[in-house]
């Protein structure tokens, strides 16, 4: 029996509805495109200086990024340079205002690692971490120590706060 161009059009539609459909990559991709440049973009907005569980922080409202530098930690019993124990903070109680051992130690690394350019004398810049409970005197001195070994540019590691939590 010859069926008619209604019933023929009817069946063909049936039969199409009854294929599953097929499974578009192509948007799948995009939106797994868009979600790693996402994650991407927003890791690298928090950065964060490995803290030792030796030195407490002091806290302060700030609003500059750290940068990887030069690291020097200042914990109540040692002096270290990029985790390597320089010095002992009773070495730094004497009256000289330079801590020796500390100097040596960055003229070394800084002839290691390359960090003196031909040009200038000037070392770059050099991150201090040091315990909120040591004197302002050894601090002093290991700012001092820095400045004399050539780093110019000396910056202080700090627990970041809320605008209204810190001090008065």
């Amino acid at each position: 029996m010859k069926m008619s161009r209604r019933a023929r059009r009817m069946q063909q539609h049936h039969q199409r509805a009854k294929r599953s459909p097929g499974f578009n990559l192509v948007a799948l991709m995009d939106i797994f495109t868009i979600l790693v440049f996402f994650l991407l973009v927003n890791s690298s907005d928090v950065q964060e200086i490995a803290s030792s569980r030796m030195v407490e922080l002091p806290d302060s409202v700030v609003d500059a990024r750290p940068r990887e530098t030069v690291m020097v930690t200042v914990s109540e019993q040692n002096i270290l340079l990029n985790d390597r124990v320089v010095a002992s903070t009773g070495t730094a109680a004497g009256t000289e205002l330079v801590i020796e051992p500390l100097r040596e130690a960055l003229e070394q690394y800084a002839a290691r690692s390359g960090l003196q350019r031909p040009d200038s004398e000037d070392l770059g810049e050099i991150t201090i971490m040091g315990d909120r409970r040591i004197p302002f005197t050894v601090l002093r001195k290991v700012m001092a120590t820095c400045t004399e070994a050539g780093f110019s540019r000396v910056s202080l590691a700090v627990m970041q706060t809320a605008a209204g939590d810190g001090g008065p």
